[in-house]
């Protein structure tokens, strides 16, 4: 069972985190949401196994399809394919680009307007300010100390500020 679906999902969190990680590293905040959502693509898809689609439609990473090294990026200890498709720094996995557009429909989009997600981005860029250079530069330590004992309470705090209720298929008797 998916936590909060169809709202803010640990997925969601994941990328939120990841952005702002990366922020926090020295990206622009443009690059930093592509790779806020490029990670949590490809965290999802590891969890499935890379055989399956993740829930943004990512299949296996490219250094199974022989990228070239000269397109890998380098974010503290982490490494994501950066995409030979823009002159600005875009991260790309399974073949899709994960532009702030894409960013916009699969996160923000959760957060029902783009002034909570706002809220909520200026909230975990202080959290994660928190935490020092080694942490956000080690996936392991990013994982286990910041996203891991947060996700849940981020995930559920958030859909109850900020989501929007899900969508019934019934309408509400007069």
């Amino acid at each position: 069972m998916v936590r909060n679906a169809g709202r803010v999902t640990r997925f969601v969190v994941m990328a939120v985190l990841q952005a702002a990680r990366a922020r926090s590293l020295g990206l622009s905040e443009e690059s930093a949401f592509s790779w806020g959502l490029n990670r949590a693509v490809f965290y999802a898809a590891a969890k499935q196994g890379f055989g399956r689609k993740s829930p943004a439609g990512a299949q296996a990473p490219e250094a199974t399809k022989g990228a070239p090294l000269r397109d890998v990026f380098r974010l503290g200890d982490d490494e994501a394919f950066r995409s030979p498709n823009f002159r600005e720094l875009v991260f790309t996995i399974g073949g899709q680009d994960q532009t702030v557009e894409k960013f916009e429909q699969a996160i923000v989009s959760r957060f029902g307007t783009r002034e909570n997600f706002r809220v909520a981005w200026e909230e975990v860029i202080r959290l994660v300010s928190g935490f020092d250079r080694a942490t956000l530069d080690s996936p392991q330590g990013f994982y286990s100390e910041v996203y891991k004992p947060k996700r849940d309470e981020l995930s559920d705090d958030w859909t109850q500020r900020f989501s929007p209720p899900p969508k019934s298929g019934r309408r509400a008797r007069p």
